[in-house]
């Protein structure tokens, strides 16, 4: 192994290589220095640090070469249209050195695939999911990370190449008879994470069913941005048919979230939702609003 400056400094020339779509300059670097595809990125320099700090504390501590493919978190807003082929040159590398981390790197590299806008923008999104399967990583609730960034077409793809169907992803993509079955046998957490991915979504149709499975409409999920609830979230998305579903079931007005310190009419106000804050406005002005014990 180089020493740790040596390392980190090789791995930014590899992550230049990965941004450029470098096929040539990558395959030449792994060859000299193969643990760039085995071992993670402990100590990054400025050059990663000034771009994703808050990142690397987080969803993306201790990365691997192979995730910088996704382009989650997001440095530079595109990916190269070969980035397929990059992620497995990276992989085939790992296999051939018999990486212990292979796994790992797959299983959640796939996940951060699946999250990001910037692959499913630049169209590399589907093949860069195809790769990861391929090659044999988990698939489990990927669809369900696809839909927190709106991904539609990845969870359904997911689901097409045999990725387990959840009840948040059925909801979303309007699976209706399977979402039924699974409701009959899921959580109150599922159902709540489901209610959450469905009004950041703003798939009304989905709250509706998911308000006769017995979802408490004005709760956060534990699972997914547990710091505000479903009408939060959908006023957010800009959904007015949501946020009307979810206020017509009973949903409470008031709610802060717990960030912000702000109420969905905040949302829809900051966010611009023009339409959405005059319907809130207008329901906080009910008597039945205005008497309501909260």
């Amino acid at each position: 192994m180089s020493s740790e400056s040596t390392f980190e400094s090789l791995f930014h020339q590899a992550v230049l290589a990965v941004d450029s779509g470098d096929e040539n300059r990558l395959r030449q670097m792994l060859h000299t220095n193969p643990e760039l595809a085995t071992a993670p990125l402990r100590s990054p320099g400025k050059w990663l640090t000034d771009q994703i700090g808050n990142a690397l504390k987080t969803f993306f501590k201790d990365p691997y070469l192979l995730w910088f493919v996704s382009e989650d978190a997001v440095r530079n807003n595109t990916l190269p249209s070969n980035i397929a082929s990059i992620a497995q040159i990276i992989i085939d590398k790992a296999k051939e050195q018999h990486a212990d981390s292979l796994q790992l790197q797959l299983d959640y590299g796939i996940k951060l695939v699946a999250w990001s806008w910037v692959a499913r923008e630049t169209g590399v999104q589907i093949g860069l999911l195809d790769v990861f399967i391929k090659a044999g990583a988990s698939t489990f609730k990927v669809p369900d990370d696809a839909l927190v960034n709106g991904n539609f077409a990845a969870a359904e793809h997911l689901v097409h190449r045999g990725a387990p169907l959840s009840l948040p992803t059925a909801l979303c993509i309007g699976k209706w008879e399977e979402a039924d079955v699974l409701a009959a046998n899921a959580s109150d957490d599922e159902k709540q994470l489901s209610l959450v991915l469905c009004s950041l979504n703003g798939k009304a149709e989905a709250v509706k069913r998911l308000i006769r499975y017995g979802v408490h409409v004005s709760d956060s999920s534990r699972d997914l941005y547990s710091h505000a609830t479903p009408l939060h979230h959908a006023s957010g998305a800009g959904s007015l048919d949501t946020v009307k579903v979810l206020v017509e079931a009973g949903a409470k007005l008031d709610i802060r979230d717990k960030v912000h310190d702000g109420t969905p009419l905040d949302w829809a106000e900051y966010l611009k939702k023009e339409d959405i804050a005059v319907y809130l406005r207008e329901q906080a002005g009910k008597p039945e609003q205005q008497t309501k014990v909260n």
